[in-house]
């Protein structure tokens, strides 16, 4: 009995080793599985994507026309200020000093048209009473007129160095608000140096800068999706301008839109922005990933109807899209291989679709 129990167990474990054996050979030579992409055309939008910075509607630098000491700031960040408001004063005492010595010399003349005048006046006097000599007259007309014009010159010259004067007195050319002041109270500045940046509290738009090649597309009116850095909320905005200038140290032309819906945007903040170039019917896109040597040569690795591997050329459209946009090489029910380097061509495989795409 013991020695039939020894044999069944041994039979048993023959048994279960060849089986074992064959489910390993089985498994080896099972075609592996692999992850695929099923084509299907779909109606997309063809956007170009961009970062870009809020911007007021205006944006002016103050600079004083003279160098000088800061002598009294009337305004900070942040502050609302009126066209023409007071924001800066600067040293000015040689000017004032010299204001001042106009406006001596404007009173010395109107003193001696004043002299003048009476002398006219007596001698025109006499002159009529036949005491006078003509030529006497004549004198004192041309003594009054060159009076009166030394007063005029001296009046010209206290208007001349008073504005000089009020050009210390650094005022604001526009209603808005300051965004930067940069100068503190006893600073020296100079001739062009920026005091103050205002921006005008008429309306925010956003300005971004798009590589030329990507520029030529963009049209005014175009809408755009936009969000500020950072956030969640989606606001919509528009093209209101595409600059014909390309700028030659960046290769790319700057865009301004507007936005839309009241939305209000701080000034200098990031904005994520794609603009809506197109939108297509039936168009067939595939996650770039899929594809092999994108720039030279881009071709896809499909899986054709027994499960083999083939390399199959395609056509892409050159935007700069998050999936690849296809136009031509591939149709509705293809199968893509979404990792290429993962499996060789001529392969048989068992193709398991990617969910969630």
């Amino acid at each position: 009995m013991k020695i039939r129990r020894k044999q069944t167990a041994w039979i048993v474990a023959g048994v279960c080793a060849a089986v074992l054996v064959g489910f390993l050979v089985w498994k080896m030579q099972r075609p592996p599985e692999v992850t695929v992409f099923e084509v299907k055309p779909q109606t997309i939008e063809v956007g170009l994507s961009v970062v870009g910075r809020a911007r007021p509607g205006d944006l002016v630098q103050v600079a004083s026309p003279n160098p000088g000491q800061v002598t009294q700031l009337f305004v900070d960040d942040g502050d609302v200020v009126t066209q023409g408001a007071a924001l800066a004063t600067i040293r000015a005492t040689v000017e004032q000093a010299e204001t001042e010595v106009e406006v001596a010399r404007a009173a010395a003349a109107r003193a001696e048209v004043a002299e003048a005048r009476l002398n006219f006046s007596r001698t025109q006097t006499l002159y009529e009473r036949g005491f006078a000599a003509k030529a006497a007259l004549d004198s004192a007309r041309a003594t009054l007129q060159t009076a009166e014009a030394n007063l005029a010159a001296a009046n010209a010259s206290v208007r001349a160095s008073s504005e000089r004067t009020r050009e210390y007195t650094i005022r604001s050319p526009m209603n808005g608000v300051v965004l930067v002041r940069p100068i503190d109270n006893g600073q020296v500045v100079t001739v062009g140096e920026t005091l103050f940046e205002l921006g005008s509290n008429s309306g925010t738009e956003i300005q971004a800068e798009v590589e030329e090649a990507y520029a030529d597309t963009l049209r005014p009116g175009m809408l755009a999706r936009a969000a500020a850095s950072g956030s969640e909320a989606i606001f919509t905005a528009r093209v209101s301008e595409v600059s014909p200038r390309v700028n030659s140290a960046t290769g790319a032309r700057l865009i301004k839109l507007m936005p839309e819906g009241g939305s209000t945007l701080s000034p200098g903040r990031s904005i994520d922005l794609t603009v809506v170039v197109d939108t297509r019917q039936g168009a067939i896109t595939i996650p770039r990933q899929a594809v092999i040597d994108a720039t030279a040569a881009p071709k896809v690795r499909v899986v054709d109807a027994d499960n083999t591997v083939r390399e199959r050329p395609v056509t892409i459209e050159r935007w700069p899209s998050t999936n690849a946009i296809i136009t031509e090489g591939l149709k509705a029910g293809d199968r893509l291989v979404l990792d290429p380097a993962a499996v060789e061509v001529g392969k048989t495989i068992r193709p398991v679709v990617a969910s969630g795409r």
